[in-house]
């Protein structure tokens, strides 16, 4: 295939992705000395429990191990952000249940598998014989990394990709392909002398510029973390009980985010404004049922009692509050009496 064919190709699956609501750019599987990175980040413990990032550490930094004859990556962005969603507001309310912005609709590891399979048969369809693997968080890929060469954005100092005219709130996927397509520029960046991410993360996850510890993030604490939180982090956790959005909220680029199109990650079950109260009153049935089809249930019923837990012992205390906590003092679950019994003590004292 000669440069002219294999840039109009490329052209084309920009086009047939944005029939599919995605931004497509494309880049080189060589990526270079990316690998060093995320050695160091590894070296220093920083993923905490996620063992899965040191055992497949190396294939991430080198596509072509992950499927051998890759010659291009299909890079795509998916944007998400729900209309109508005013996450300060729920914040600054300490009996609101504050859920990540990516959680209060549908898994999107599904509907982007989807989309990102629409777009490979397509190519297959248009183009014939080729090798196409679309990925969404369901192979060692070192995503942002990937997506910065591509130029879809570039690595913000809080480590997530941003671009200037969707910010950050979006997800992204690949497909890794055999075809001989031309890479795009990598976007410069443009986070400048700007520190919001780092100053506002409250529990001092971002450690430098660019350099997260998971083991503080609050995202991973409520989601990754499955046994107890530690407790000299939990008063900093607030009511967020599944991830945390305080970076990407105070990022001056996301005031160019526009809303998902995507209706399956409209808000589902009034997650966006639920108290902490009511959430916690569900059963086993009520949480498998309303978080049927959502990322949220992946933690688990007891994960979900134990963030709970935690965002009472933080709430202002009242009546309702302590009967909350107290009519779960003698759960079957160890670890949700353990988390329920620190938020009675904070109250109490």
């Amino acid at each position: 295939m000669d440069a002219e064919n294999s840039r109009s190709l490329a052209a084309h699956i920009k086009e047939w992705g944005r029939q599919l609501g995605l931004v497509v750019r494309i880049a080189s599987p060589d990526l270079g000395d990316a690998d060093q990175g995320l050695a160091a980040w590894l070296d220093a413990g920083y993923h905490g429990k996620m063992d899965y990032m040191a055992r497949h550490g190396p294939t991430r930094a080198q596509p072509r191990q992950l499927i051998p004859g890759t010659r291009a990556v299909v890079v795509a962005r998916l944007d998400y952000l729900p209309l109508a969603t005013d996450p300060t507001s729920v914040l600054a309310d300490g009996n609101l249940a504050y859920v990540s912005r990516y959680a209060l609709g549908r898994d999107y590891h599904k509907v982007f598998r989807q989309r990102l399979q629409a777009l490979a048969n397509r190519m297959m369809h248009e183009i014939g014989a080729l090798a196409c693997r679309p990925f969404v968080d369901s192979a060692p890929v070192l995503e942002v990394e990937l997506a910065a060469r591509a130029g879809l954005g570039w690595r913000g100092k809080h480590t997530l990709l941003l671009s200037r005219d969707a910010g950050s709130w979006f997800f992204l996927g690949e497909i890794f392909t055999d075809l001989p397509l031309p890479a795009d520029q990598p976007a410069k960046p443009h986070c400048g002398c700007c520190q919001s991410c780092i100053t506002v993360c409250p529990t001092g996850a971002i450690v430098a510029p660019y350099r997260l510890d998971a083991r503080r993030c609050i995202s991973y604490l409520t989601i990754e973390q499955r046994g107890s939180i530690p407790q000299d982090l939990r008063p900093l956790i607030g009511n967020r009980i599944y991830g945390c959005d305080d970076c990407q909220i105070v990022c001056p680029w996301n005031r160019f985010a526009s809303t998902g199109r995507e209706s399956a990650f409209a808000v589902r079950h009034g997650l966006d404004r639920q108290t902490l109260t009511e959430v916690f009153s569900w059963t086993a049935d009520q949480f498998n049922e309303r978080l049927a089809g959502s990322p949220i249930r992946r933690i688990g019923y007891e994960c979900w009692l134990r963030n709970i837990a935690v965002g009472l012992g933080n709430a202002q205390p009242s009546a309702a509050v302590t009967a909350a906590l107290t009519s779960r003092f003698d759960d079957r679950s160890e670890l949700v009496r353990e988390h329920v019994r620190w938020a009675l003590a904070r109250h109490q004292a």
